[in-house]
C-alpha cells in the first residue's frame, strides 16, 4: 500500500486533484476533525467526495478516529502547545483507540490512499504524522 498527504489549505483544485490522480490513488481519506466549514472551499466534505468520484474515480472517506481531540487540536493551534509533545500526544491518542492496526483492517484493501490534512506554510499536520505512524506499523508486519 503506498500512502501519501496532500493538504486541503493553501492549494488549488488543479494542484490538489493533479497529485490524487498521479499518485493513482484508489481512496481519498479525509482525516479532518472539521471539514464542513467555509473555509475548506472546494475541500469541503460533500463537494470533496463528489469531486474525488467525478476527477479522480477514487473511494472518498471522511474518518475522524484518525484525526486528534478536538481538545488536542485547539491546544495546538492555539500555540498553547509546541508541535512535538503534539505529536506524542496524538500518537497516543491513537494507540489508546487501537486507530492503526485499525486502519489496515478498513482501509488495507486499496493499493494507494491519499491521506487529506491540514498542513501550511506555518504548521504541520497530523496526517503527516499518521503517514508516518502507518508505514512503521506496516513496515513491523
Amino acid at each position: 500500500m503506498k500512502i501519501n498527504v496532500l493538504s486541503a489549505y493553501q492549494t488549488t483544485a488543479e494542484e490538489f486533484f493533479t497529485k490524487i490522480i498521479n499518485w493513482k490513488a484508489d481512496l481519498v481519506l479525509d482525516v479532518r476533525l472539521k471539514n464542513t466549514n467555509q473555509l475548506a472551499g472546494f475541500t469541503k466534505q460533500e463537494d470533496l467526495e463528489y469531486f474525488t468520484h467525478v476527477i479522480a474515480h477514487a473511494d472518498y472517506a471522511h474518518d475522524v478516529e484518525y484525526s486528534p481531540s478536538k481538545t488536542l487540536l485547539d491546544a495546538y493551534l492555539d500555540h498553547a502547545m509546541p508541535y512535538e509533545e503534539y505529536f506524542q500526544k496524538y500518537a497516543a491518542e491513537l494507540k489508546e483507540r487501537g486507530a492503526i492496526p485499525d486502519f489496515f483492517k478498513k482501509y488495507g484493501t486499496y493499493g494507494s490512499i491519499a491521506i487529506v490534512g491540514t498542513a501550511t506554510d506555518k504548521r504541520h499536520s497530523h496526517a503527516e504524522e499518521l503517514q508516518k505512524l502507518l508505514e512503521a506499523y506496516e513496515a513491523e508486519r
